[in-house]
C-alpha cells in the first residue's frame, strides 16, 4: 500500500494557541510522529472536539522534527473550526497525518515563486523554510489576504527587483530567515500591493532575465479562482507550476471519494482524490 506506515494518529498536546484578527488562529501541537514525516504541502485531519467525530483538514505551516512540534494556521468559518478555536493550551487533540502528496522542490529551479492566498499561506511558509534549510535557493514569497494578515507586518529589509515602489510590507518570520516576501491585498493595508497576488508576481517575473526566469517554478495554494489565475500566469511565462487544491473532505484518506476533481492525464480525463492523489497537482493538469 502506497500510504502504509506514512500516516499516524496521535493524541497531541496543544503547546500554544494564538488568535489573530480576521478570526484566524495559529496552533502549535506536540506531534512528533507527524512532524517527522511531514513535507511542504502535507496536511492533517484534526478532531475539533471530543463530541464531534467529523475531523477537519488543515494544512501544515511549520514543523520541527527535532522538537516534534507542528504549527497549523486556520480560519474560523463554521461550527467545526469555531469549536477548534475554543481549545486551550495543555489540552489534548487527536490528529491524523501527515496526509497527501506534497510539493516537489526541484534542485534545478533555484528561484521558487511561492504564492499563497488566505488559508493557502501555510504551505508557502513550509516550502520557504525547507528551501532555507536546504540552502542554495532564492525564493520569493507573495502572500495575499482580504482580512488582516495573521502576523504583524514589517517593512522588509530585503530588496526585490521589479517590485513597485512602496510595496515593502513583509512577513517578519520570512524576513528573519533572509527570505524575500511581499504582501498583496485590495484592502489598502500599509505597504501592501493594491491588487492581486498574480499582478504583483507579474511585476517580478517581467524584471527577471531569461536566464533567471528559467530557474523559476511556481508553487501555489489558495482559493480556486486564485489558483486558476496563477495557472494562467504560469502559462503566460511558460513556467512549471504546482498547485495545492482546497476541497471539502470527509475521511481524508481516500476511502470516501468525496473530494474528487477532474484531472487531465496522458490517458485522458480522470477523477482524482484531492486527499491522497493530491492535494498537490501539476497546474496544467487541473486548469487547461
Amino acid at each position: 500500500m502506497k500510504h502504509r506506515n506514512t500516516i499516524f494518529v496521535e493524541d497531541c498536546e496543544i503547546l500554544s494557541h494564538e488568535a489573530y484578527d480576521g478570526d484566524q488562529y495559529i496552533m502549535r501541537v506536540h506531534a512528533p510522529k507527524i512532524a517527522a514525516k511531514a513535507n511542504p504541502g502535507s496536511f492533517a485531519h484534526l478532531t475539533v472536539h471530543p463530541l464531534r467525530p467529523m475531523r477537519r483538514p488543515i494544512s501544515i505551516m511549520r514543523v520541527n522534527k527535532k522538537l516534534g512540534w507542528v504549527d497549523f494556521l486556520y480560519k474560523k468559518l463554521g461550527e467545526g473550526t469555531a469549536l477548534l478555536a475554543e481549545r486551550e493550551v495543555g489540552e489534548k487533540i487527536n490528529i491524523m497525518g501527515p496526509i497527501g502528496k506534497a510539493f516537489e522542490i526541484k534542485p534545478e529551479r533555484k528561484r521558487p515563486l511561492l504564492i499563497g492566498g488566505g488559508v493557502g499561506m501555510p504551505p508557502m511558509v513550509f516550502i520557504a523554510e525547507a528551501c532555507q534549510q536546504e540552502g542554495g535557493y532564492d525564493p520569493l514569497v507573495i502572500l495575499g489576504s482580504e482580512v488582516p494578515f495573521p502576523f504583524t507586518t514589517k517593512p522588509s529589509e530585503i530588496m526585490v527587483p521589479g517590485i513597485p515602489d512602496g510595496v515593502i510590507a513583509a512577513m517578519p518570520l520570512l524576513d528573519d530567515w533572509g527570505i524575500a516576501s511581499r504582501l498583496a491585498s485590495l484592502q489598502g493595508y500599509a505597504g501592501t500591493y493594491e491588487g492581486y497576488v498574480t499582478d504583483l508576481a507579474r511585476h517580478w517575473l517581467k524584471a527577471l532575465t531569461d536566464e533567471q526566469r528559467n530557474e523559476v517554478e511556481i508553487y501555489s495554494c489558495g482559493p480556486h479562482p486564485m489558483l486558476e489565475a496563477v495557472a494562467k500566469l504560469a502559462k503566460e511565462f511558460d513556467l512549471p507550476c504546482q498547485v495545492s487544491l482546497e476541497e471539502f473532505m470527509a475521511c481524508a484518506v481516500g476511502g470516501c471519494a468525496g473530494c474528487v476533481v477532474e484531472v487531465q492525464t496522458e490517458d485522458g480525463p480522470a477523477m482524482k482524490r484531492v486527499c491522497v492523489d493530491g492535494p498537490v497537482f501539476d497546474a496544467y493538469s487541473v486548469f487547461t
